[in-house]
């Protein structure tokens, strides 16, 4: 019995190992070559569920921050009074509350109908595993014509012990790092 329960930590490690998907989506159509300033499109992060728990000032700056450098990288400059923006950032974090149902069944018998069955009785143990999902979804709009033209989104396991506010930091420019890889689309 108690070897079984020794198996849900290690599924929630595999879990927690496993790379996070990500997904992004563009217009085709769009020259992203001409896209060389930026500026946020108010508000620049959304939080879904709107819960003053999640919704953070501190989460807020982060994710500017992250976003500004990664931009930064890619050759976009951020948008100035004689250099206006011709691309508009926005964010969305969103945390859902997820289920997982694990079922083991130890035991078992051994042998045939003409030899009998023998072995240890056979039972079902199910264990139930609440956790958090959070999704960093970043959107990018042409700023004329204020359609989204890049889109790029991950989601991850929430750790119950968010960590000190330098792991918080990494982690989210770890995450904005892997989603603007392939921005420009080629």
């Amino acid at each position: 019995m108690y070897r079984h329960l020794l198996l849900i930590p290690l599924l929630v490690l595999l879990v927690a190992c496993q790379s996070a998907p990500l997904q992004r989506d563009f217009d085709p159509d769009r020259d992203f070559s001409r896209y060389r300033n930026w500026g946020w499109k108010e508000p620049v992060l959304q939080y879904r569920p709107d819960d003053p728990r999640i919704r953070s000032d501190l989460t807020e700056q982060r994710v500017r921050n992250a976003l500004a450098e990664q931009l930064e990288q890619r050759g976009l400059r951020p948008s100035t009074a004689s250099a206006p923006a011709q691309v508009l950032v926005q964010a969305w974090l969103i945390v859902e509350q997820r289920t997982q149902t694990y079922t083991s069944m130890p035991g078992g018998a051994w042998g045939g109908p003409w030899s009998g069955f023998w072995g240890a009785p056979m039972y079902a143990d199910t264990r139930t595993v609440d956790y958090q999902v959070g999704t960093l979804q970043i959107d990018f709009y042409d700023a004329a014509d204020g359609k989204l033209v890049w889109r790029g989104s991950t989601e991850r396991i929430l750790p119950r012990n968010a960590g000190t506010p330098a792991e918080r930091e990494r982690m989210l420019r770890e995450t904005v790092a892997q989603l603007l890889a392939h921005y420009p689309p080629r």
